[in-house]
């Protein structure tokens, strides 16, 4: 008898990607009947509040806030001296503190990067898609911005004015930057089904970069009208070494960050944190 599960993802490239092998039958998904769930990176990170799904995909940042769940050593989003940045029309980095910030929910982990950087900040909360156009009417001063746009930006006549990967790296002597993990409820699944459905991520993972044609053409369903030579960049990017297993470095990243955040008293503590290898 299958076990149904529901998995949240992004309609993002990267996530599609990863998901082409499980999502078109190519890979065995074992026990599992998977129910995916799409949505926005914040609406899943709230859903994890609730242990709404089995397995989803959230925020590094939003893990600080959740009990009960155990982190996939597959699927993670971690940037290689690149990340979020801080775009502008014609404002300095010099007046960050005076402006109205776009961005892409407070539990993401740009959010955090953003606030250990530079501190509290005036924000305004809008979905990730939204934001570019929002600082090219003047809704905001600023944008952080993610996915996608992280390459397009040029293409809008905006300023990149602060890399957070570059940050990142030079302020954690080259750690890649955490930035989405995958998630599994240890209050809805067995320790042996969570190492099951991560084996299984990595498997799918894995055919998609060796199938990397087709799967990168699967993935321009969640383009958003981007040309499939951006996205494609974009999932090389973000679908690397450490999506496959982030191994101890990416485990050590995600440390650093919850450390960061509460030294710089954003966080209130270090979450307890567990991995499906140990969990």
């Amino acid at each position: 008898m299958p076990i149904k599960i529901r998995v949240g993802h992004t309609p993002d490239a990267d996530d599609a990607f990863m998901f082409y092998g499980i999502e078109s039958g190519l890979i065995s998904t074992g026990e599992f009947q998977i129910e995916h769930v799409v949505e926005d990176i914040e609406k899943l990170n709230e859903k994890a509040l609730n242990h709404e799904l089995e397995i989803t995909a959230i925020s590094a940042h939003a893990y600080a806030y959740l009990s009960d769940y155990a982190i996939l050593n597959s699927g993670g989003s971690f940037g290689i001296n690149y990340g979020p940045i801080i775009v502008s029309k014609n404002r300095s980095i010099d007046k960050l503190k005076e402006g109205l910030i776009g961005i892409p929910g407070s539990m993401t982990s740009a959010y955090l990067l953003m606030s250990i950087a530079f501190g509290k900040l005036n924000c305004q909360q809008m979905l990730f898609s939204e934001i570019p156009n929002a600082v090219l009417l003047d809704k905001v001063d600023y944008g952080l911005i993610i996915h996608e746009s992280q390459i397009t930006f040029s293409e809008l006549k905006l300023n990149k004015i602060f890399d957070l990967g570059i940050w990142w790296n030079k302020k954690t002597n080259g750690l890649p930057v955490p930035l989405g993990i995958n998630v599994a409820s240890t209050k809805r699944l067995s320790y042996h089904q969570i190492v099951e459905f991560d084996n299984i991520l990595k498997n799918s993972i894995i055919y998609s970069l060796e199938n990397l044609d087709k799967a990168v053409e699967f993935s321009t369903k969640y383009g958003r009208n981007t040309s499939k030579n951006t996205l494609s960049k974009f999932i090389k990017m973000y679908v690397n070494d450490f999506t496959v297993d982030m191994g101890e470095e990416g485990k050590n990243s995600i440390s650093t960050l919850f450390r960061l955040a509460k030294t710089s008293g954003i966080t209130a503590k270090i979450p307890e944190i567990r991995y499906s290898s140990y969990y």
